[in-house]
């Protein structure tokens, strides 16, 4: 029996979703494009999770598209399946962190960007390999990367496709933490703790308003800053950290819907 190309898990808060093709260095291949989007889209409808936590198996993140079998279908299909995924991957309010070891090419590396946190090895390396294979930039990198490293530096890797490692990816503000091979497992796993332990809405709330901070103006981010913080007034969890620090301890988040209606009050 073969194994799942997609494999998941859930912990306290936290699922992990791990490609699993290492043989294949966790190459996308059809079926595994349509597994992560579907999984991504059920985390969507699932209020028991908190993190989502994605990585691949093996010695490998993602080796990008897998380009190695001929598909007998019109590009524009395929492009679908890369433009579902980004849009899943972006549009989820939850906390998303990518665990790297190993490569992230191409459209591999351009998911683990589409992550909030990065967390790579002393080993990662990280190419935006497009151009090698006589094909422009996909998966939302022509996006995402001039908005973590600027214009320039975003041609200079894709023009160029140098394999960069992950001190340099971090120095660029690509990866948020180059962990030792042997902790990275537990650093993750504290750090999706410390996230499933936060507001969930209140961090939904930032998450959006981050991203959309980068392309609005002061005065626009104000009023979406406004708009956004009566609805964490309107959870419990707003209450519940003044009485933890009254009480000098940590708080418990729910994200609970705190305000009655007036039908429940008569």
């Amino acid at each position: 029996m073969s194994q799942p190309v997609l494999l998941c898990s859930d912990r306290d808060g936290v699922r992990t979703l791990t490609l699993n093709r290492p043989d294949r260095k966790n190459a996308l291949n059809p079926e595994l494009w349509i597994a992560l989007r579907d999984a991504l889209r059920a985390v969507l409808d699932d209020d028991g999770v908190r993190v989502l936590v994605l990585t691949g198996a093996g010695d490998a993140f993602c080796s990008g598209a897998d380009i190695s079998v001929p598909e007998d279908v019109h590009p524009n299909r395929k492009l679908r399946r890369l433009t579902d995924v980004a849009l899943a991957l972006h549009e989820l309010p939850i906390p998303t962190i990518a665990k790297v070891t190993g490569v992230a090419v191409g459209a591999g590396w351009n998911l683990a960007l589409g992550c909030d946190l990065v967390v790579a090895t002393p080993g990662s390396r990280f190419c935006q390999i497009f151009a090698k294979r006589g094909l422009s930039i996909d998966l939302g990198g022509s996006w995402l990367l001039p908005k973590l490293v600027g214009l320039q530096q975003a041609k200079r890797l894709v023009l160029l496709a140098d394999t960069i490692d992950a001190a340099e990816a971090h120095a660029l503000g690509l990866v948020t933490w180059v962990q030792a091979a042997e902790e990275i497992d537990a650093f993750v796993d504290d750090l999706g703790r410390r996230l499933a332990a936060g507001p969930p809405v209140a961090l939904a709330h930032s998450k959006a308003l981050l991203t959309a901070g980068v392309d609005c103006t002061l005065p626009q981010a104000l009023a979406n800053e406004a708009r956004a913080q009566p609805g964490n007034f309107a959870t419990a969890d707003a209450g519940e950290a003044y009485a933890a620090f009254a009480e000098k301890r940590e708080p418990s988040f729910t994200g609970r819907w705190a305000i009655r209606s007036e039908r429940n009050n008569a």
